[in-house]
């Protein structure tokens, strides 16, 4: 049994579509399992908001509601990789508008609870608390990352660390395939598909040190997205489509495409599935050709964690133990296939694909196996400034991506130099690649924006400095830029004119 004095630690991996837990006991992972509503036990938590009414109810409640024509939101989670939102988003439900940071703690409070009083670990007193480690995509903006510890914290979790979801399934094949590392196989490339999200690691496990080298990643390619490629070729199939079925018709037949594709085996021949009312059924194949290219789009974005082969077709490395195939989106075969005829025999794909990242988790909450992870910044931070008395706009590299980040512990950079102009404004951005001349390219996203009045005559709360022309000046402040990356991935920035201590601090990715 669990010591009871001592707080239950959790791996929590809040999914696009299902959210998994698993439990660290005495050296064991096991997945938490619970009884929905219906009295099946299943384990995982469905990641689903619905409006009952006036209120909010979550995951199976959400289901029930759901089923009964409540507005509802699946794969809410998947709004966090739109890099346009932030702590003061909302969405929308019904008539009624939510705030995003309260429907994801809305739903984690609603987690903790069932976590509490219906599931294989009930009983679990109020006052014991739960401490997790919680999973994040890989390539999550800095929002989207300050949106998932600040719900987590709200809800009454303790929050152990934040670790990059390809990580943790780093540490789990490590607990399971151990005997494939040796002193030339040292790392893992993990293949990460889950419902709403994409990423890839190439992860060095010495012992229980974790390295990531290098990451890549899609943030809007997942599960989701292959229900709808099979409810449309089911649409056509039956001569309708998502316009003529009509919004209510059009998501029960998602939802039925995704039962049908999670029933989906090798062997499978024909699928069929009911489009308004009619039975409709197509052949496999015709589905799986139309979801090949958004596998191969998977196999493209982690091209650069390959070494090329003598025609220049992206490989596995010799260091390479094995392709770990993690995920709720990974379980459809097709992905196994493609991946296994480009690949060959080292793809090793997890038991619990779509709780393999829970249980990795839970096994870096567990200080008895005192596994460790150095993660890398997957995206770049820089900063748009201006020159010249404002004449013209330069663009600063201030982080790298894949800067290395010690395993809990704090990165710093710092810069110093004299004004030389009256006011200095800084543009804060996230990018995922530069070219030759260090311009960023990719993804390229605002992140955050300071102005910073280095004349102190600025410095009064009825200037308007956004009004004030940019102008050169003589003999300016000292001023000491300050950028600072906290153990889950964040920067803040703080710009302080040492002359007088005056000092503006930002943390990137907030409103």
């Amino acid at each position: 049994m669990r010591d009871k004095v001592s707080p239950m630690r959790l791996g929590v991996d809040f999914g696009t579509t299902t959210t998994a837990i698993a439990i660290v006991d005495r050296g064991n992972y096991p997945i938490v399992s619970f009884v929905n509503n219906r009295e099946d036990t299943v384990d995982f938590i469905p990641s689903i908001l619905a409006l009952d009414g006036d209120h909010l109810v979550y995951g199976f409640d959400a289901e029930d509601a759901a089923r009964e024509g409540a507005p509802h939101l699946r794969s809410f989670k998947r709004l966090l990789s739109d890099p346009s939102v932030t702590d003061t988003s909302t969405l929308r439900l019904g008539n009624h508008s939510i705030s995003v940071l309260d429907a994801l703690t809305g739903f984690l409070t609603y987690v903790a609870r069932t976590v509490r009083t219906n599931s294989s670990v009930a009983s679990v007193p109020a006052s014991e608390k739960l401490e997790a480690l919680v999973g994040i995509p890989a390539h999550a903006w800095s929002a989207q990352r300050f949106l998932t510890l600040e719900a987590f914290r709200r809800a009454g979790w303790d929050v152990l660390a934040m670790v990059n979801e390809p990580s943790a399934a780093g540490f789990e094949y490590t607990h399971r395939h151990a005997g494939t590392l040796n002193s030339k196989r040292t790392s893992i490339l993990v293949y990460d598909l889950g419902g709403g999200t994409f990423d890839a690691s190439i992860v060095s496990a010495t012992g229980t040190l974790h390295e990531v080298l290098g990451s890549r990643g899609l943030n809007l390619v997942g599960g989701d997205d292959f229900d709808v490629i099979l409810a449309n070729r089911l649409a056509a199939a039956a001569g309708t489509d998502s316009g003529l079925l009509g919004d209510a018709a059009w998501e029960r037949l998602i939802e039925d495409a995704r039962s049908a594709k999670e029933a989906l085996s090798p062997s499978s021949k024909f699928i069929t599935v009911p489009v308004n009312g009619e039975p409709t059924t197509i052949p496999v194949a015709d589905f799986y050709d139309a979801a090949t290219p958004l596998v191969n789009a998977t196999v493209e974005a982690m091209e650069p964690l390959l070494v090329p082969d003598a025609s220049g077709v992206g490989q596995l490395g010799g260091d390479v133990a094995g392709l770990y195939v993690v995920g709720g989106g990974s379980q459809l075969p097709l992905v196994a296939r493609i991946l296994r005829a480009r690949f060959g025999r080292r793809v090793h794909r997890s038991p619990h694909t779509a709780a393999s990242t829970a249980i990795g988790l839970a096994i870096g909450a567990d200080p008895e196996a005192a596994y460790t992870v150095r993660e890398q910044l997957s995206r770049g931070v820089g900063v748009f400034r201006e020159r010249d008395g404002g004449s013209f706009i330069s663009f600063d590299t201030l982080l790298e991506p894949n800067t290395e980040l010690a395993p809990g512990e704090t990165l710093t950079i710092k810069r110093c130099y004299r004004a030389a102009h009256n006011i200095g404004y800084f543009r804060f951005v996230e990018y995922s690649s530069f070219d030759e001349a260090w311009v960023p390219r990719g993804d390229l996203q605002p992140c955050g924006e300071v102005i910073f009045p280095f004349d102190q005559s600025l410095r009064r709360s009825d200037v308007d400095l956004e009004s004030i022309e940019v102008v050169r000046t003589e003999d300016g402040p000292l001023i000491e830029e300050s950028y600072i990356v906290d153990e889950h991935g964040m920067v803040t920035v703080e710009i302080t004119d040492l002359d007088t201590a005056y000092t503006i601090r930002r943390p990137l990715g907030r409103k």
